[in-house]
C-alpha cells in the first residue's frame, strides 16, 4: 500500500470507525455512509478524497477494513466501531476452537486480571492468524499473542460474531479462558 493510500485508510478509519460528526458526516445504524456525501464533506473539510481513492484503499488493504454497498453506494468500517450509535447486526457463529489475540507484554497484568475487554470499541477482536495477533501487539509495544480458548467460551453461553473480513468479535474473554 502506497503512503498516500495509506494516509487515506487511516482517514476512512477515523471516520469511519470513530469521528464521522468531525467532517459533520452521519452513520446509519449499521455504519453504512453514503460515498458520494462522505467525498463531499472529506473535501468541504479539506481532506482531498475521490471515489478511485476509496476505491483503491478497499481493493489493496490486507485487513480488508472497509465494506463496500452491494451496489457500491456506501462504505462501512467493517469493525472496530466507538460509534455507539452504530450497531451492525452481524450474525452469532461458532467460533474454532482456539483464537488468538495480540497485545502489548505491558498489558498482561491487567489482562490476567480483568481478562480481554472492549475498552473504547464495542468488541473484543480476536484472529485466527499468528502473523496477524503479532503484528497487532506490535502496534501497542512489546508483542505477545494470547491463545484463547474459544470453543470453551462459546459453550459457556458467550457469544461470537465474525466480521466481513474475518475478524472475530465477542464481548469480552474472561481470563479463564487465556493462556498467557
Amino acid at each position: 500500500m502506497s503512503a498516500e493510500t495509506n494516509k487515506i485508510s487511516k482517514f476512512l478509519s477515523y471516520i469511519l470507525r470513530h469521528e464521522p460528526q468531525s467532517i459533520n458526516l452521519t452513520l446509519d445504524t449499521e455504519g453504512w455512509a453514503n460515498i458520494d456525501q462522505l467525498i463531499s464533506l472529506a473535501n468541504a473539510a479539506g481532506q482531498q478524497l475521490s471515489r478511485e481513492q476509496i476505491l483503491q484503499v478497499v481493493e489493496s488493504s490486507d485487513k480488508k477494513r472497509f465494506t463496500l454497498s452491494e451496489n457500491n453506494i456506501s462504505i462501512r468500517a467493517a469493525q472496530g466501531h466507538s460509534l455507539r450509535t452504530v450497531h451492525i447486526s452481524f450474525q452469532e457463529q461458532q467460533p474454532p476452537a482456539i483464537l488468538l489475540h495480540g497485545t502489548a507484554i505491558r498489558n498482561i497484568d491487567a489482562i490476567k486480571q480483568q481478562g480481554l475487554i472492549a475498552g473504547a470499541r464495542q468488541h473484543v477482536h480476536l484472529t485466527e492468524n499468528d502473523d496477524t495477533a503479532k503484528a497487532t501487539g506490535l502496534r501497542y509495544g512489546k508483542p505477545i499473542v494470547l491463545t484463547i480458548d474459544s470453543l470453551a467460551m462459546y459453550r459457556a453461553g458467550l457469544v461470537f460474531f465474525q466480521a466481513d473480513n474475518k475478524v472475530w468479535l465477542t464481548s469480552n474473554v474472561p481470563p479463564e479462558y487465556i493462556k498467557f
